[in-house]
């Protein structure tokens, strides 16, 4: 090893003629030398590895073309594996030199065969003596009885697997054995090819066919690069088993069967089988980001749905990568058939989306000389109580890159070490080690994956499922551990947690169910953390019939319907996902079906980002819903919830779409840039367009239906803690630079809209076309649309109070229905402040009216009703003040005051006693705003003014 002496490629070539026992001596000589042997680790350590009949490929089999990171690593984790079948021995522990004194095991080898010393395995088994060790020669043998295994052996097949095969029935009666390179098939007599009750077994290298083996407690095994074909395997009670890298396929039934609650006298093969199932774990591995990255591309392979970009919401000159790139990161293969998506979705936005520059809220909607008028007449509108919601609404635009980029932050996915470390129990869920241990495993071309029931426990790691009816079932309070798992193609749903069962479903690549991914009934409650669940012929996760469950941190994207669908009395904790791409709603809410809908990403969704009907009852909070190419929120018929705090963003359809029977309460949303309406309200009925097709048709919820009372705890604290509304409810939202109309109604019932701050949209601020019942509009911020403030047409009811007009592009009120307009603020508008048409029948009564180019107030056609008390003044225009020439006799105008301002004194005090409407403050003790038709919030007062004592323009006159 000297500069003198040989070269290492020449050390090493020599080295790689030894045998294991001489490389172990080699390795001792000195430092040089043991550096020496651990550079063989890719050739004479691989050669072992895979020329060892008693093992196989360390990653097969399913991903037998990875090597592993050391062979030489690998082949000792293998033979020190193979020795646990030793080690029941009891251990000395009154002085640790005392191993030095134990005799080893004398074990004798036994041949089976054509000349050897025993023609039959019974009579090898009756003759051997504990930890024999007994080799089969190439053939078939069969015996018609079960072969009771008595004292510890070993039975090792000789040649290449296949080459003997045993139709023999076993029973182990004795405290260890292991079987290893032979294929079993059932005998005459029985299914049963293997059963033990109390001892460990362990099995390496054999194939398993048409038969099956049972494991009771307190017996536990080792099962490791095996192969079920049409086989199960069935546990009872079991306290730890292991299986690792098998493979099961062509099962008429279940692969894996899990039963009963995992005992808690443990033999005395558990510690050893606990220290090998924490040694090769594959789920807490903390690695840097590179690694995880790559390691999961390389374990998932090539995703169907293909590579899922970032795309870009353009504002001015700025973009915002919405999605965060860790999360394109994390997307799989370029090559397929999404790829075009990603191909810089900038391009398609532009035109999709009109860029707008960041002072577009306001300049796009006034001439030179109109901006002259209000140069002069310049008046203090903003400093109502909705001014700091009405200048983030100015500055929406300038502003929206940043806000964006917060929310990107804010709402960031987070990586399970990141859920982990903040969840102590999804964290001991992921480091518990009790029952069925299933890892790196294959279970393909069959019925059932595993089946767990009556409180059993499986704990599954790094496997593939593809091809079966279904993955996992898990039932009746029984608990399953599901890590880095990929779940394909199943013909049923990939997951199926029922009557109350729970556990932890945690970095799994859920993707091409012909049902939903993760299917969630009856109870059960289990965490479903950071997987991707995509590319699914129905749903991604379905919570059905009184279904809970914590939902977060996933990645939930091109499904035929929606990503989460809710129903039938389903209640789960939906937070911090990312649910985008759907071919449906990103979260459908259906048929009583509930939930805390919290700090999600939902966007491009072909239909509603979120979609409640028919009794639906969420909690829709502080999300961020853009892009989709339908509406953003959806409440359709019968539909309820409370929708707060969300972001509503750039839809090609309404921010808001609902049905007027439905009764939602909408609050404090900015509802911004969608290409119609801000917010919609109809009335007529849902037809096929308006719905996804099938969406839940097939699904079967029949079971669920009938016993939707199946749980007791129906009304939970959450929804307990809300208050109740009588009439749907619209206040406290930013409805901001909408295509259309900011609000728009075609209502058959009651509507409240308060509080609201409808500033810039394309259209008239309010628009009611349809309004049998009254709806009332007050205490809202109306300015700078690009129509009128509000248009109310024939025969609809409507209630104005207490609503800051201004700025519009056309009319503040053109009414033709009837109602009441009290105490609003209508300044500043450029064509009349208020005019009535047709057959308008409306009492208009101490209101502040202005306008820069046209009457203050118009009475047009047959309008009537009673004009009285209005302070009303005139801007530049020598138009007269009030024009009624109306031709009704049931017309009244009396007692309204008309002002000429002269002085830039007036204007300033135009709006200061009682200053700018609205008049809404926040309180710390949460009085109540009281309007005509209910109590809204339990956090907003009304300030009435000072009418009363008259104002100071009063006071001067």
């Amino acid at each position: 090893m000297e500069n003198s002496g040989l070269p290492e490629e020449l050390w090493q070539l020599i080295l790689s003629y030894l045998h294991l026992p001489d490389l172990g001596r080699c390795s001792l000589v000195c430092r040089a030398w043991y550096k020496l042997i651990l550079s063989l680790d890719k050739t004479r350590w691989r050669q072992l590895c895979l020329g060892c009949t008693e093992y196989r490929h360390p990653n097969w089999p399913n991903q037998p073309d990875v090597e592993p990171r050391s062979w030489r690593e690998t082949f000792k984790q293998h033979y020190l594996a193979s020795k646990t079948w030793t080690k029941n021995s009891q251990e000395l522990e009154s002085s640790n030199c005392f191993y030095l004194l134990r005799r080893r095991k004398d074990r004798r080898l036994l041949c089976v065969g054509t000349g050897c010393e025993f023609d039959s395995l019974r009579a090898a088994v009756a003759a051997a003596s504990p930890y024999d060790r007994i080799v089969l020669l190439p053939g078939v043998y069969e015996e018609h009885s079960e072969v009771v295994l008595k004292v510890p052996v070993e039975i090792v097949g000789q040649g290449k697997l296949g080459d003997v095969v045993l139709l023999v029935s076993f029973d182990q009666h004795c405290p260890t054995t292991r079987l290893c390179n032979v294929v079993f098939m059932p005998a005459r007599f029985t299914p049963v090819l293997y059963k033990t009750t109390s001892g460990y077994i362990q099995f390496d290298n054999c194939n398993f066919e048409n038969g099956q083996l049972q494991i009771h407690a307190p017996g536990t095994c080792q099962v490791k690069f095996c192969t079920f074909s049409q086989s199960s395997i069935h546990f009872y009670n079991v306290a730890l088993c292991i299986l690792e890298n098998c493979e099961f396929t062509g099962s008429e039934n279940v692969s894996v069967t899990v039963e009963g609650c995992p005992t808690s006298h443990w033999n005395w093969a558990c510690k050893h089988l606990t220290r090998l199932a924490r040694s090769c774990s594959v789920s807490m591995q903390v690695s840097d980001p590179a690694f995880c990255t790559t390691t999961k591309q390389e374990c998932w392979g090539k995703s169907p749905v293909g590579t899922v970009k970032t795309y870009e919401i353009v504002v001015g000159e700025e973009r915002s990568n919405l999605l965060s790139a860790s999360r394109a990161q994390a997307m799989f293969d370029p090559a397929s058939k999404d790829a075009e998506f990603g191909e810089n979705l900038h391009a398609g936005k532009e035109k999709e989306y009109p860029t707008l520059d960041s002072n577009s809220s306001d300049s796009d909607l006034h001439s030179e000389d109109e901006e002259g008028d209000q140069a002069v007449y310049k008046l203090p509108c903003q400093a109502h109580s909705l001014g700091h919601m009405l200048t983030t609404s100015v500055m929406h635009s300038r502003l929206q890159s940043n806000r964006l980029h917060a929310l990107q932050r804010d709402l960031k996915l987070k990586s399970l070490q990141q859920e982990l470390q903040q969840d102590k129990e999804a964290q001991s869920l992921a480091n518990s080690l009790q029952g069925c241990i299933i890892r790196q495993c294959l279970f393909r071309d069959g019925k059932g994956g595993i089946f767990i029931y009556s409180r059993g426990q499986a704990k599954l790691e790094g496997s593939i499922f593809r091809d079966l009816t279904y993955a996992v079932r898990c039932i009746q309070s029984s608990k399953v551990i599901m890590l880095k798992n990929d779940i394909h193609h199943c013909k049923a749903s990939g997951i199926f947690l029922r009557l109350s069962a729970g556990g932890l479903i945690a970095n799994n690549n859920i993707h091409s169910n012909c049902e939903a991914g993760v299917d969630i009934r009856k109870g059960a409650n289990p965490l479903i953390l950071c997987n991707k669940i995509h590319s699914g012929l129905r749903s991604g996760i379905v919570v059905v019939g009184n279904g809970k469950g914590i939902i977060r941190s996933n990645q939930i994207y091109g499904n035929k319907e929606a990503g989460i669908y809710i129903l039938y009395n389903g209640n789960p904790a939906v937070s911090g996902n990312h649910i985008f791409q759907g071919l449906a709603a990103g979260i459908a809410v259906n048929e009583n079906g509930r939930g805390q809908i919290t700090e999600n990403i939902i966007c491009e969704n072909q239909w509603g980002g979120a979609d409640i009907r028919r009794g639906g009852d969420p909690v829709l909070k502080n999300n961020m819903i853009s892009c989709g190419y339908s509406d953003g929120v959806v409440v359709g018929e019968c539909g309820k919830g409370l929708i707060e705090g969300n972001t509503i963003y750039g839809n090609k359809g309404c921010g808001v779409w609902m049905m007027s029977s439905s009764l939602p309460h909408v609050t404090n949303n900015q509802i911004s840039h969608n290409s119609i309406y801000g917010v919609a309200v109809f009335c007529h009925k849902d037809d096929a367009s308006d719905y996804p097709a099938n969406q839940g048709s097939n699904e079967n919820f029949h079971e669920e239906r009938e016993g939707v009372s199946w749980d007791s705890d129906s009304e939970d604290e959450n929804l307990a803690s809300r208050h109740p509304i009588s009439v749907a409810l619209v206040e406290l939202n930013s409805i901001s630079h909408n295509g259309a109309a900011g609000l728009y109604v075609r209502s058959s019932e009651a509507l409240d809209i308060i509080a609201n701050v409808i500033h810039a949209n394309r259209n008239s601020g309010v628009a009611v076309l349809q309004s049998t019942q009254l709806t009332c509009i007050a205490h809202n911020s109306i300015s700078c649309n690009s129509s009128g403030g509000v248009l109310v047409e024939a025969k609809c009811q409507v209630e104005l109070r207490g609503n800051g007009i201004y700025n519009n592009s056309s009319h503040g009120i053109v009414s033709k229905g009837d109602g009441i307009v009290i105490e609003n603020d209508i300044i500043g508008n450029h064509r009349c402040g208020l005019q009535l048409l047709q057959a308008s029948d409306m009492k208009v009564t101490r209101n502040r009216i202005q306008s820069f180019r046209d009457y203050g107030i118009a009475l047009v056609d047959q309008a009537k009703g009673l004009v009285q008390e209005n302070l009303i003044f005139q801007g530049r225009s020598k138009k007269s003040i009030l024009q009624p020439i109306s031709n009704t006799e049931d017309c009244i105008i009396q007692n309204n005051i008309l002002l000429t301002l002269k002085k830039r004194f007036d204007v300033e005090c135009m709006l200061m006693n009682p200053p700018a409407r609205p008049h809404i403050e926040e309180i710390a003790h949460g009085s109540s705003m009281t309007t005509s038709s209910q109590k809204v919030s339990n956090v907003i007062r009304v300030d009435r003014g000072c009418h009363n004592e008259g104002s100071i323009f009063c006071a001067i006159l």
